[in-house]
This record gives structure tokens, sequence and C-alpha cells, in this order.
């Protein structure tokens, strides 16, 4: 659901954070709380598909170094003056581009890399080739913090999950000619990649889900 509404919400991201704020049923904030509560001062953090800057805020007010990412420039415009109205100073550097460009950073270059329903806009082979790339530049023991959509392991719940879909099919087809994904093998692709989740959890309707990821072994 998560990449129906964000193809509609990109073409206005004025109405990025409602748009999320619905999504979430109001919990994008307390999740993202969650999520960022290990990013410490000085921490060098990388925001991957960083948005409208939500997670960069938490991560900047916590003193972090932060490199935010985003390939939609007006979604970067409104992440930095995000940034630029807070009453503190912060180290934040914005950057237009997406995951084919990770090559460019230098290995073990992050203590933390952050992502924000930025993974189930991805096709697998992105997701594959982003995997193995924030593997490199995460500094063994660092952390990759992930919270996206996911395809429930349980049948019924992905029935439910499939009806409160549809409607959404719909008008994103109409306005966009793209359907939606959500991410299947997300833990499995995460292994792969040698990294091992620290942390899960999830909604009710396990359709979407948080997971601290730790570097344990480099390549």
């Amino acid at each position: 659901m998560s990449f129906v509404l964000m193809k509609v919400l990109e073409s206005a991201p004025h109405r990025y954070d409602k748009g999320m704020k619905i999504l979430t049923l109001g919990k994008i904030g307390k999740v993202y709380d969650a999520l960022t509560e290990d990013i410490k001062e000085n921490d060098t953090v990388l925001d991957i598909g960083c948005g409208t800057g939500l997670l960069t805020l938490r991560a900047a007010l916590k003193g972090a170094l932060v490199t935010a990412i985003d390939i939609n420039p007006e979604m970067l415009e409104i992440a930095k003056k995000r940034i630029n109205e807070l009453e503190k100073d912060t180290s934040v550097r914005f950057l237009e581009m997406g995951v084919a460009e990770l090559d460019t950073f230098e290995e073990s270059s992050f203590d933390i890399i952050v992502s924000g329903l930025c993974f189930s806009e991805l096709s697998t082979d992105e997701i594959t080739y982003a995997l193995d790339q924030i593997s490199r530049i995460l500094r063994e023991d660092g952390l990759f913090l992930l919270a996206d959509e996911i395809k429930s392991k349980f049948f019924l719940k992905r029935i439910i999950n499939w009806f409160i879909r549809i409607p959404l099919v719909i008008i994103s087809y109409i306005l966009t000619q793209t359907t939606s994904r959500t991410l299947k093998n997300i833990e499995e692709q995460v292994t792969a990649a040698g990294m091992t989740i620290k942390f899960r959890k999830s909604n009710f309707l396990e359709n979407f889900v948080s997971l601290k990821i730790i570097n344990e072994v480099k390549k």
C-alpha cells in the first residue's frame, strides 16, 4: 500500500507527510522514533530515500552527521526546509541520487544507514544491489535501520490486506500506469547480503515492519 500512496503523493510532495500519517494510522512518528533510538551524537548516518526528511530530522536532532539522498528534487527541497527551520546547529548534506549510485560512497563510510518506505519502491534486482552496497559502505558492526511495507506470511491477513489495497491499486494505475508491490523476502535478502537482523517489529496485520540490522561480517 505504501508504494501506491507514495506514487500518488510524490506528485504533490506537500501532501506527503499527511498521506504517510494516514497510511500508518498516525503511527509513523512513533515508528521512526523507535527506529532511530540507537543513533548517537557524531554518528555518520546515511538516509536512503529520505523523502521529506522525517528520518533525517530525527538523526540530525541527535547530533549525527547525516547524508540524505533522494531522487525526487521536490522532496529534497521540503526536507532541506525542514532542517533549515530547526533552531539548532546540524550537520546534514542532501544529495539528489538513487540507490544505483550507492557505489559512489567509500567502503565503511557510515556508522548507521536508515531507510523508510523506500525499498518497497525498488525492483528485486535493485533491492539486492542496494543491500550489497549497504553491507559494503556500512562499517563492521554498524546498523541498518529499515521501516517498510511487507507481504504477510499469514494467509488470512494477506486476504484482508488485498481487499484494502484494491481501490488504491486502481487509483495508482490510473494516475501513474504502475502497480503496487510489497517486500516479500526482505529478511532473507538481508541475510544473503551478509547482515543479521537484530530486532524485528511488525503491526497486527503484518503488512509493515521495522528492522534493526547489524553488519556483523564484512565481505
